[in-house]
């Protein structure tokens, strides 16, 4: 099993959780906060269930900006940042992005990670080399995303979550993806899927075969065991993280 210096599960550090940030683990990558709430309504979501248990915000439904959370990037020490935390970057409004990319300009030291569910009802453009867009897929019928990320989406990097995982994925074309993270449902929801081994390995051999950076997350450890474990980060990361 590689180095595990990179892991986006709420669930092992809610117990560290701060209402303008989550530390990840060590290695420095950090949940951002800095919107609370999504309009999508995913029954296995973790970040309204925290919002609820914390009383972050009145309706997790209706996201919220949290301006003054934009002074935590300021730090000078690079990390890797989930800017979309607690979101999905659909629910973003304009003048939100302006504001939060143009202090994101101000600090180049760091890496910033945006997902989304909802690539096709996006349209931005970033010239940035440190951001990374991205979107979720969790069943086959999801796949298009992919391709709704990269037309709706301009960046210089892009990459893909699969978590939770309900079905088989099937085949994927990777084609400008720059990194991949696998997962699976965490938490005790009534009609939990656990992901499949055969589901992750398809997946990864793909995005191996391909070229492609994969993490598998560690809530897969009980599932794929320590031998099958991949997890790769991209170099752009591991500079900022070492």
């Amino acid at each position: 099993m590689g180095d595990c210096r990179w892991e986006a599960c709420i669930r092992d550090t809610v117990e560290r959780f701060n209402p303008d940030y989550i530390v990840v683990n060590s290695g420095g990558a950090i949940f951002m906060n800095i919107v609370v709430g999504c309009s999508i309504g995913c029954s296995y979501c973790y970040a309204r269930n925290n919002c609820r248990r914390f009383h972050i915000t009145d309706d997790f439904s209706v996201p919220e900006y949290m301006v003054r959370k934009l002074r935590i990037i300021d730090t000078p020490k690079p990390h890797v940042w989930l800017m979309t935390g607690m979101s999905d970057f659909s629910d973003w409004k304009p003048e939100w992005n302006a504001e939060i990319f143009r202090r994101m300009k101000s600090n180049p030291q760091h890496a910033y990670i945006f997902l989304t569910k909802c690539p096709d009802k996006i349209s931005f453009s970033t010239d940035d080399e440190n951001v990374w867009m991205g979107v979720t897929v969790t069943r086959n019928s999801e796949k298009k995303r992919l391709d709704d990320l990269k037309r709706n989406i301009k960046a210089k990097h892009y990459h893909v979550t699969f978590e939770p995982i309900f079905d088989e994925i099937g085949d994927i074309d990777f084609e400008g993806i720059d990194w991949i993270v696998i997962g699976t449902e965490t938490g005790h929801r009534k009609g939990k899927v656990d992901s499949r081994p055969e589901w992750v390995l398809h997946i990864a051999d793909q995005a191996q075969t391909q070229g492609v950076p994969v993490f598998m997350k560690e809530d897969l450890l009980p599932i794929m065991g320590e031998e099958r474990m991949i997890q790769e980060l991209p170099e752009q990361f591991t500079k900022r993280l070492q």
